[in-house]
């Protein structure tokens, strides 16, 4: 449960020798899953009903039960982000629980060695998991917050000499990057972040609207884009070294794209532009749970998955994105 004693060492943690424990075999892991997706007792996903029989232990299959109301037999794992796995539940638990407690994230190689599953499979999974940080919310940061943009990609040192020079002619370090915009609530320690197209004030002031509330307190840098902001505004001046002003700093959106940057550097190293959004979501959503025991962070994961499906050929849909992975 979460706690509001400062700092984090109220959490109750958990070793990688006491998931192995807790999970112990498919069994085990599979009552989780259920006890986690249905806290009073096993429900129909089709039609609702709790008029269910679950067949004796001799006689179980990979679809358990069977709805009395509607006469179809389902798992834990159908109508879910595992729905149609072939991947043992033991397997899935162990992956939340690896994609929850690093912080930096976790590469689908690493993956796919620990859980003795393919490279795809893990990484399928991995961005099955990454489905379940995306925050649906539509609560507004009372605030204060802290709002920036980071650009990713396109390092300089990876790129033709030809194409250093065309960025360079251009005299902006942003091109050929992939701007990523995050807003970050004082009050609650929570942060939303997106993947957008531009940094101008046409995306940047309702990407504001549209998380903080209308009477919060707004910090940001002093980029122009923030100039005219619908909302009490303050902001520093890092142009001339200005990084914090009594209470107007964005140090703490800061201190996340640093954890979220030494994850891509040290972690995945290459990335698609068409999938970086899940990325984002990932760090995100993991940020925002910080706050619970490893285990209640685990269970919230199977509570998100309730209800959604993310079908291989979705996953690799065209977005208009480029899928060719790049260097950050």
């Amino acid at each position: 449960m979460a706690n509001s004693a400062p700092g984090k060492h109220y959490r109750t943690g958990l070793s990688f020798m006491q998931i192995i424990d807790l999970f112990s075999n498919d069994r085990t892991a599979e009552d989780w899953f259920e006890q986690n997706r249905w806290h009073d007792g096993v429900v129909c996903p089709k039609c609702g009903s709790r008029n269910i029989q679950t067949r004796v232990e001799e006689k179980r299959r990979n679809q358990p039960h069977r709805c009395r109301s509607c006469r179809s037999d389902f798992s834990v794992k159908t109508d879910t982000l595992m729905h149609k796995s072939n991947i043992g539940y033991r397997a899935w638990a162990v992956g939340i629980y690896l994609m929850t407690t690093n912080l930096k994230g976790v590469s689908s190689m690493k993956m796919h060695r620990e859980l003795d599953i393919t490279q795809k499979s893990a990484w399928m999974m991995m961005h099955k998991i990454r489905e379940t940080f995306d925050d649906e919310s539509n609560d507004l940061f009372s605030g204060p917050v802290e709002v920036d943009e980071m650009y990713m990609g396109g390092k300089r040192k990876n790129m033709s000499n030809k194409k250093r020079k065309e960025l360079k002619d251009t005299g902006r370090g942003s091109v050929g990057k992939v701007a990523v915009v995050g807003i970050k609530d004082r009050e609650t320690n929570e942060v939303r972040a997106k993947v957008v197209e531009k940094t101008d004030k046409k995306t940047l002031h309702p990407f504001i609207k549209d998380n903080a509330d209308k009477d919060a307190q707004v910090y940001t840098d002093d980029a122009t884009v923030y100039d005219s902001l619908p909302f009490a505004h303050e902001s520093v001046k890092h142009s001339v070294s200005e990084y914090v002003r009594d209470m107007a700093h964005t140090n703490g959106i800061e201190s996340f794209w640093a954890i979220m940057k030494r994850g891509f550097h040290g972690t995945y190293h290459k990335m698609s532009p068409k999938h970086l959004n899940r990325y984002v979501n990932e760090f995100a959503g993991r940020h925002n749970d910080r706050e619970f025991d490893t285990i209640d962070q685990m269970g919230r994961i199977v509570n998100r998955m309730d209800g959604k499906q993310l079908p291989y050929k979705k996953l690799i849909a065209d977005n208009g994105l480029s899928n060719g992975a790049r260097r950050w």
